[in-house]
């Protein structure tokens, strides 16, 4: 597929980080997500990690007893869940992307099947092929609206994959797909007659660097948060405000193992700004020896989060592409605050336990004051 600028200029990306649900999927997500597409019609959507919950695939729908107990039915349940998120960008025609987090590779299947599963659909863009390093990093261009010119560069890459026999996470950008996004850099750079080519890299977890963009804090502090080692609260800290800006509601969870790709991004000069996910507390806007980070809050209902829940959005200008404007849209923004929308947040969200028991024990109360009313009434 071919991603081209349109006529007017523009060309408008919505990220979707972490909507991280099952087949059974938790609507009030859906109908957000539904809002966004039909108030922002971007011309992409990239969806930037923990697109599923892969490690809960074979679980019942209430708790965690696995009911699931073949390997084709967890490859159906996920088909299942990927059409949750899939499937209204199909009715509506919007393009879109992903790359993988750490929960989508928590299971059996491959990530070349689960990129098959998203391939199968005629409107998925990216995806790497035998000249990058896996599935889950590539490049994505999009081209001037006439499509001669590739204008501008939308990066993928890979920063979690699970290994299935010594059940354990890795969370890196492999060494390879850091020297690979060099050459590729510096390919495009040639193309460009010598200049980077303008870009955004999207990945789920962030550098190690990252951390350096945290600093004490005491707890009464606005925006601080306890850091924990080794299961127990540690210290508090919050962003350095000489640092970065925005919603702070998780520790910085930077990748395990470092490859060097802070650095490269230093050297190459080409990504204006590094946009992350995995982290669904934290919605901000940082700056780190020269790169802009960008880190986004999740979508997830069925895990946990805020009231930051919502997506990113980024409008790229064709004629002034080494600028571009990002703005956020929370649920209030797209789904508004009227009682309804309110009890859809709270019935659908983990992390709102007591609300949830409060409203069913006013509905009993209220429930039973009208059975109550009416037998007294059938008395009299």
């Amino acid at each position: 597929m071919k991603l081209k600028f349109n006529e007017n200029g523009s060309f408008v990306i919505m990220q979707v980080s972490d909507p991280q649900d099952l087949q059974h999927v938790r609507h009030t997500m859906v109908r957000m997500l539904n809002k966004a597409y039909d108030t922002v019609k971007p011309d992409l959507v990239f969806f930037t990690g923990d697109n599923i919950l892969g490690n809960h695939l074979r679980d019942a729908r209430f708790g965690s007893r696995k009911v699931i107990r073949t390997r084709e039915g967890e490859f159906a349940a996920m088909e299942k869940a990927i059409s949750h998120i899939v499937s209204p960008l199909e009715k509506r025609g919007i393009p879109f992307t992903m790359i993988f987090g750490n929960h989508d590779d928590m299971n059996e299947i491959s990530k070349e099947e689960q990129a098959g599963i998203y391939l199968s659909s005629p409107l998925c863009a990216g995806l790497g092929d035998e000249t990058t390093p896996e599935i889950g990093t590539f490049c994505l261009p999009v081209y001037s609206h006439s499509g001669e010119k590739k204008v501008f560069n939308l990066w993928g890459m890979d920063s979690a994959w699970m290994d299935i026999e010594d059940k354990k996470c890795y969370q890196a950008v492999k060494k390879e797909a850091v020297e690979w996004y060099i050459r590729k850099s510096e390919a495009l750079k040639a193309e460009n007659g010598g200049k980077p080519l303008p870009s955004l890299m999207f990945q789920h977890i962030a550098l190690p660097e990252m951390s350096a963009l945290m600093t004490p804090a005491k707890p009464s502090e606005i925006n601080a948060v306890p850091s924990f080692k080794n299961g127990r609260k540690d210290a508090w800290v919050k962003l350095d405000p000489a640092k970065a800006r925005g919603r702070f509601g998780e520790p910085i969870c930077g990748c395990r193992e470092n490859n060097g790709e802070f650095d490269a991004l230093k050297q190459q000069g080409d990504v204006l700004a590094l946009v992350l996910g995995h982290e669904h507390k934290n919605n901000y806007d940082a700056t780190l020896d020269g790169v802009r980070i960008l880190q986004s809050s999740a979508a997830s209902f069925r895990c946990y989060g805020d009231r930051s829940r919502g997506v990113r959005v980024f409008v790229l200008n064709e004629n002034d592409p080494e600028r571009f404007e990002t703005y956020n849209l929370f649920y209030a923004d797209l789904c508004g605050t009227s009682l309804l929308s309110e009890l859809a947040y709270i019935w659908d969200a983990d992390g709102e336990g007591k609300k949830k028991a409060a409203l069913i024990a006013g509905g009993l109360t209220a429930a039973a004051g009208m059975l109550t009313a009416g037998v007294m009434k059938k008395k009299k």
